[in-house]
């Protein structure tokens, strides 16, 4: 099938490490943006447009003296939590489109395991209002759990699923944090974090970061490298809106069906999927929203090894950030990287999905139910 692509990615990279103590984070923003860019087969004068969400100093200003990079004719440093970096791959494919640059780098990093902490960390003006009430992270996503369990019936083993699937994968990645396959009553009886929510249905966290490369038609046939072409992009912020809130809908209910659009594209199409899972439910509920199944079916969706490498709809072949790496909380850039891996051919043979075409990514920033950003990518293999 021949589409109309402007952008391809072309470059893709992630930090080997998930624990980096002897290193700043500019230090490994660079590793990984180096790396990147050597996979493409480009260097750092090759780079005119530059793309980072939460970085240290001056924003984009330290980072690209910091890198080298002397030449850009265009600059994006968009805030969307986990779904920053999808974001910046609708926007660098955008920018390439409109002719504002030819090679965009998106770069990201963080070391908040090694106690270097994340690179931002600025309260916003609903903290005063909410913090004294408990709304932490795992309680703003088990509001929207309880919530899907009391309108649908889904239940803890259900979620378990989603924990399972990406532990079985994880086990083939030598570079994941957690590497031990788990089984549905070990989810459900590990310790309880915010009720329903309990350790094992919850994120990890890591150093690392990674990284990115967009290129233009142009520039994607000079170069050697197989690349991914960016066929569809949609974003969203969904809030709280002074109370009026469905706690069970997130934000792939509206950059979804932007993205399919603008691809031509529905859920039939998609061979993979990368789902920020920040937790079991983030993935649950994206699978709703994106119309995989109905509203309401996603526990009865997931069960039977349907996200399996092997199964229906694979998913997070990496161990996702349930199991593998969750650099600076934003799960949106790894998510991609695994992506662009299924569509060159290149993940782990154990979980390489057979004739990959087209794969969805999906990011989600903030707390998934009331206060969010979410962006979608459709990505294909050159063959799509």
């Amino acid at each position: 099938m021949t589409r109309q692509v402007s952008a391809r990615i072309a470059g893709a990279f992630e930090h080997p490490l998930r624990r980096i103590p002897d290193r700043t984070v500019p230090q490994v923003l660079a590793e990984v943006a180096y790396g990147a860019l050597a996979d493409a087969g480009l260097g750092v004068a090759d780079v005119d447009g530059f793309f980072c969400s939460e970085v240290p100093g001056l924003g984009s200003i330290a980072m690209a003296d910091h890198l080298g990079l002397t030449d850009l004719s265009y600059v994006d440093v968009t805030e969307g939590g986990g779904a920053s970096y999808p974001m910046h791959v609708g926007h660098a494919a955008a920018a390439v489109a409109a002719g504002k640059c030819r090679v965009a780098l998106i770069a990201m990093a963080g070391l908040p395991l090694s106690g270097g902490g994340t690179t931002g960390g600025a309260r916003g003006p609903e903290h005063p209002y909410e913090a004294g009430y408990g709304v932490t992270v795992p309680a703003g996503y088990a509001l929207a759990a309880r919530r899907h369990m009391h309108e649908y019936g889904t239940t803890s083993e259900q979620l378990a699923e989603i924990k399972v699937a990406a532990a079985h994968h994880a086990q083939y990645n030598p570079n994941a944090l957690l590497r031990k396959p788990v089984t549905i009553e070990d989810v459900v009886n590990s310790p309880l974090i915010s009720d329903p929510l309990r350790r094992l249905d919850c994120c990890v966290t890591t150093d690392g970061g990674g990284a990115l490369v967009i290129v233009s038609e142009e520039v994607a046939r000079t170069l050697p490298r197989r690349t991914v072409k960016i066929l569809g992009h949609g974003e969203t912020v969904k809030h709280s809106a002074n109370g009026r809130i469905d706690l069970t809908r997130t934000g792939a209910a509206v950059s979804g069906p932007r993205a399919f659009a603008e691809a031509g594209l529905t859920p039939r199409d998609v061979d993979y999927v990368s789902i920020y899972d920040s937790f079991t439910i983030t993935v649950l509920m994206s699978l709703e929203d994106l119309g995989f199944c109905e509203k309401g079916k996603g526990g009865g969706f997931v069960t039977g090894g349907t996200l399996r490498a092997d199964g229906r709809l694979p998913f997070n072949t990496d161990g996702g950030g349930l199991c593998n790496n969750h650099p600076d909380s934003r799960g949106g850039m790894i998510r991609t990287i695994e992506a662009v891996r299924q569509l060159r051919g290149e993940a782990a043979p154990q979980v390489q999905v057979p004739d990959c075409r087209i794969a969805l990514v999906q990011g989600h920033g903030g707390s998934l139910g009331f206060r969010t950003a979410a962006a979608t990518l459709l990505l294909g293999s050159e063959e799509a």
